[in-house]
């Protein structure tokens, strides 16, 4: 049986600390901070909820986050 890989660390990092931020912004930094996968969402997007190590979510309304999250 081969053995269960070990997911990569999460970066260390707040996700509250970007609501607020524009959008672009806010991408530039997460990327800074070493999170691989940004992705910006519309209010009430339908999204699946699969955890996914290294990615960070933002839900931006009008060019600004409104709400992050990991996963």
């Amino acid at each position: 049986m081969a053995p269960v890989p070990t997911p990569p660390a999460q970066p260390d990092d707040t996700p509250e600390s970007y609501v607020g931020l524009d959008a672009e912004a806010a991408e530039r930094q997460a990327r800074a901070r070493g999170w691989s996968t940004v992705r910006a969402l519309a209010p009430g997007t339908v999204i699946t909820m699969e955890f996914r190590g290294g990615r960070i979510n933002f839900e931006v309304d009008a060019s600004t986050v409104t709400r992050c999250w990991v996963g």
